[in-house]
């Protein structure tokens, strides 16, 4: 059985993020993607727009020291949504974290409308993102 096309779509996705490659990702994320990340750090929050999740994104790597990884290790996707079971790590001066994530992505129209992100240590993410 094959991988459902949105699943393919967002392992791309990672590929890119991991490459730095804005370009890529814009054929991926809606222009109005809705990114919500959780907890109580200076990322936290919703950012509305393409260029309002890229400048957090290069928030993420300075905050992190160009550290930050994640490790895809099991997608599953329908018509509609994406999760994506991934080890994320990253760290910022003495404090770091190794933790496991889910990530759920709406889809529409064959693109990112929506991401969310779900960790098993939210106050490890909180240290380490400040």
């Amino acid at each position: 059985m094959s991988e459902h096309p949105h699943a393919t779509l967002v392992r791309e996705a990672y590929d890119a993020f991991a490459k730095g490659d804005l370009a890529a990702l814009d054929e991926v994320f809606a222009e109005d993607i809705r990114w919500h990340l959780p907890g109580r750090n200076q990322l936290s929050g919703t950012h509305v727009g393409r260029a309002a999740v890229y400048e957090m994104f290069g928030r993420l790597m300075t905050v992190t020291e160009g550290s930050f990884r994640i490790e895809v290790r099991t997608v599953l996707a329908d018509d509609d949504h994406v999760l994506a079971l991934v080890g994320v790590s990253a760290r910022s001066g003495e404090r770091s974290f190794a933790i496991t994530d889910v990530h759920v992505c709406r889809m529409e129209h064959g693109r990112i409308a929506e991401f969310w992100d779900t960790t098993d240590d939210q106050y490890a993410a909180d240290a380490v993102f400040g």
